[in-house]
């Protein structure tokens, strides 16, 4: 029996405290894409994928467009493929809900079934069902799926509508925050492969051809309005691949990994978002945690306990749109940093890089000399394409199929194929992270396809360290600095005294950001004004 499953590993995660304390974090995607509308690859690799990551998923499939444009010459081919692809998830319909089912079961992987509908006027939603059947929904605008919504749940049956790529202009499928009902979408997704909708300025601007962001479809305009959401993380990757490292994620803090727990968690909003690493982020003001609705108070006490997938950069408390308090690296280095006989640390051993679309397999055997493994932190990548005319029939889907296993108590095996960068600025690598602790004297081992690479902890304390397969412009490896526990373990105090609120309350959250450029946003907390 081996110590680790293709699961989620919670044990190195102890810092559950206050309302948190009976609560574990669970990760997961809740808008992403395969073959079963317009994306590419079946939804069997699309699962088999996500359970190589994550908790629980939901794989969207596009379902319909009602205020789609016009015919035209010029765009009849974005309107002809989004149709074929509607056409093609209502044929699949029956097959994909059983699949659904099929592929989950509680305390190990949870599935929700969804679909997307697009809407031009107030922005898409993904409709998500706390289940593996139901519906698509057929309707003519935002304010008819939502009628049907409530009916559904007047029978019992568990529905949301997921808001996503907020941040595009009203009018072009951007969030209509006049339209919004937070009942009925009591999540917002606020970062994806499209970009970051938290507020003006950006980590991950808006690229894709559907155009640039716009303040009033954004996170903050949304917060300055007074809306109360849970925020959320999804790739909406369309390659088979919920969870591809670096596009989105969402954290839940549910009680099991079950159907039930995570949907309770997502409608009270104990949500938040990342790009990509397993940041565990906790979130209190006045004990209450994030998500929360709170009676006028003059004294706000913020507490935060952040557990990072890389030594973090700072954190950040943002009161109605602007930063209130900054914690840094320096504040965490004079209080914590102490130098011990062992270490906890994370190991991230990055594999990729190359010539462009010249595919490199690798197998990978990957631990430690001496010590424990606390948790294995798969970072899996899907292949970057969206639309079915950006399809490279050289990449097949079975490229970017990447498994991992236990090899003993001290050893992981890693399985997966990269095809180096597509540009200099676009990360196709893949990798896997092990939380460790160790002697400091100890070596990272392992042997990347054959050839044996040791390394001494005390070297990868200091910095990266790099190598390539063979001569120049073939593939290549790098194991990233090892950070100590004080650069990725950080607990933060704060209190917020004031006289009065803003009107309609006071908004808080917490943004984190890591030195690898990962990042982490809370769901908000309101303080309603007295």
């Amino acid at each position: 029996m081996t110590p680790f499953t293709p699961i989620l590993q919670h044990t190195a995660v102890k810092i559950q405290r206050g309302p948190y304390q009976d609560l574990n974090v669970f990760y997961g995607d809740l808008h992403n894409h395969c073959g079963i509308s317009y994306g590419h690859g079946s939804l069997e690799e699309a699962l088999q994928n996500a359970k190589e990551q994550l908790d629980f998923c939901s794989v969207t499939g596009h379902a319909l467009w009602p205020d789609m444009p016009e015919p035209d010459p010029e765009v009849q081919y974005i309107i002809d493929f989004h149709l074929e692809g509607f056409a093609k998830l209502r044929r699949l319909w029956p097959q994909v809900q059983k699949t659904m089912a099929r592929f989950h079961q509680d305390g190990e992987f949870v599935t929700f079934l969804g679909f997307e509908m697009h809407s031009s006027a107030d922005g898409d939603r993904a409709v998500i069902y706390n289940g593996a059947s139901g519906d698509i929904l057929e309707v003519e605008d935002l304010t008819e799926l939502e009628r049907k919504i409530r009916q559904l749940r007047s029978t019992g049956v568990g529905v949301i509508a997921l808001p996503h790529h907020i941040g595009y202009l009203r009018g072009q499928r951007g969030i209509n925050w006049d339209t919004y009902d937070a009942d009925i979408s009591p999540i917002v997704e606020i970062v994806s492969m499209h970009g970051c909708s938290e507020e003006n300025e950006n980590t991950r601007p808006f690229l894709h051809v559907m155009g640039a962001s716009d303040y009033e479809s954004t996170m903050a305009c949304g917060l300055a309005r007074k809306h109360l959401f849970g925020v959320v993380g999804s790739t909406d990757h369309h390659s088979a691949h919920p969870g591809s490292y670096g596009h989105g994620r969402t954290a839940v803090w549910a009680t099991a990994r079950t159907r039930h727990s995570i949907w309770d968690a997502i409608c009270q909003r104990r949500t938040y978002a990342l790009t990509g690493d397993r940041i565990a982020l906790q979130f209190t003001l006045n004990d209450q945690m994030m998500g929360s609705s709170l009676s006028f108070t003059l004294q706000r006490d913020i507490e935060l306990f952040v557990s990072g997938g890389a030594a973090i950069d700072c954190i950040d408390i943002i009161k109605n749109g602007r930063l209130l308090r900054r914690f840094s690296e320096d504040e965490q280095r004079s209080t914590s940093a102490s130098i011990t006989s062992s270490v906890h640390t994370k190991l991230y051993l990055e594999v990729g890089w190359g010539e462009r679309k010249v595919r490199t397999d690798w197998e990978i055997d990957f631990g430690i000399s001496e010590g424990e493994i606390l948790a294995v932190e798969p970072r899996f990548r899907g292949s970057e394409v969206v639309a079915p005319p950006e399809a490279d029939a050289s990449l097949s889907r079975e490229h970017y199929l990447s498994h991992w296993q236990a090899n003993g108590l001290n050893r992981v095996q890693l399985t997966t194929s990269t095809f180096g960068n597509p540009n200099n600025s676009t990360n196709a690598s893949q990798g896997i992270c092990l939380e460790v602790i160790m002697p400091r004297q100890a070596e990272v081992r392992s042997t990347i396809n054959g050839r044996q690479v040791n390394i001494p902890l005390s070297r990868l304390l200091v910095g990266a360290k790099a190598d390539r397969l063979g001569k120049i412009g073939t593939a290549g490896f790098r194991f990233n600095r090892a950070p100590e526990a004080w650069e990725f373990n950080w607990h933060c105090q704060f209190t917020d005294t004031v006289t009065q609120s803003e009107p309609g309350g006071d908004t808080y959250y917490i943004r984190v950001r890591q030195k690898n450029d990962q990042w982490a946003w809370s769901s908000p907390i309101l303080i309603l004004d007295d």
